[in-house]
């Protein structure tokens, strides 16, 4: 891992937590966390999800943002050693997205690829959906991060969030770092529990983080394997199966090298791998559900840790805020 100063991520609180993000994103926010402490910030950054029409809920809103802060803590996200907070509760966010708005083409906006898929598929699209990569760029910004840990399919907004740092630090003077990204070679693309698509809230093919098990393995259960394994003693392709892919992120390679041999052999039937790749899963996921329903009986716990994450990231966005509204002209800045 290179070196960094501070990092900053975030999670939209628009569904449940699913395996797709603890394995993508959480298990290396933990590492980052364990290595910079206070200075790795972790966002719930509820402000986007408003940008979702077809997750968004007002009166669901409030329970899956304490939902994400609880599963994020039960993953592993320590708030004693980390920064973990709400975007809203920090209003300096949107204050500096103002700004960034007011110093951004908009043909710099409408060149994002996510916003042209998104917004194809609406009638009406709200302005929010167009300036959600200038709010990201000030979720970033605000707290000087020097490195964000992102996605491949983020690339192109960091790169405007670069952008956005050079336009003030030309015009205003030198400010903010331009951040860099952090892409995990590990990650993992997660496929879907239909073997269709990545796994993903807005699809529906997701395995929950803190899922009840019975749910769990009836998704399993009915998940598709191998095409050509249409009888038990039929040899199959574990390269094909999606299945054996699960066991790559839970199993070890003992088991998945026997896995594979059974399957090419039939040696092992589709319902005893899937049997299997229950147990393993399990034995990461029972240890963070156990954690989950301590949280829960304890709510107070995540809330404190919310409240206490908000003031520390909030004493470095009024500082950066205070500069910001200096350079800028603005009268009397406070």
């Amino acid at each position: 891992m290179r070196a960094m100063k501070r990092v900053l991520s975030g999670i939209q609180p628009t569904g449940a937590i699913h395996i797709g993000n603890y394995l993508g994103a959480i298990k290396q926010w933990v590492e980052i966390g364990e290595r910079l402490g206070k200075d790795a910030l972790f966002c719930i950054v509820d402000y986007h999800a408003l940008t979702n029409p077809d997750a968004y809920d007002p009166e669901r809103l409030p329970q899956r943002t304490f939902e994400a802060a609880l599963a994020n803590m039960a993953a592993g996200l320590d708030p004693e050693k980390i920064t973990l907070f709400v975007q809203s509760h920090v209003p300096e966010h949107t204050e500096l997205s103002w700004i960034f708005t007011t110093q951004t083409p908009v043909g710099d906006l409408t060149r994002m690829t996510q916003y042209k898929d998104k917004s194809a598929k609406l009638k009406s699209v709200p302005a929010g959906l167009l300036m959600y990569p200038v709010l990201q760029a000030a979720d970033i910004l605000i707290y000087k991060a020097d490195t964000v840990p992102v996605g491949e399919d983020q690339l192109q907004h960091l790169e405007l969030t670069r952008e956005i740092a050079r336009r003030f630090n030309h015009a205003f003077g030198d400010t903010f770092p331009e951040p860099k990204a952090l892409l995990n070679p590990k990650a993992p693309r997660v496929p879907g529990i239909d073997g269709a698509a990545k796994m993903s809230k807005s699809v529906g093919n997701t395995i929950e983080l803190l899922e009840e098990p019975k749910s769990i393995w009836e998704k399993l259960r009915a998940a598709p394997t191998d095409p050509a394994r249409v009888r038990r003693n039929d040899p199959g392709d574990p390269s094909r199966c999606l299945i054996f892919k699960y066991h790559t992120y839970f199993s070890p390679p003992e088991v998945q090298e026997a896995v594979a041999e059974g399957c090419r052999t039939a040696g092992i039937g589709c319902v005893d791998c899937k049997k299997l790749l229950f147990d393993r899963m399990m034995e990461v996921l029972g240890p963070i559900q156990e954690r989950a329903a301590e949280l829960r009986q304890n709510p107070e716990v995540v809330e404190a840790a919310l409240e206490d994450g908000a003031r520390r990231a909030r004493a470095i966005a009024q500082e950066t805020m205070h500069e910001v509204r200096v350079k800028i002209g603005l009268y009397k800045p406070y």
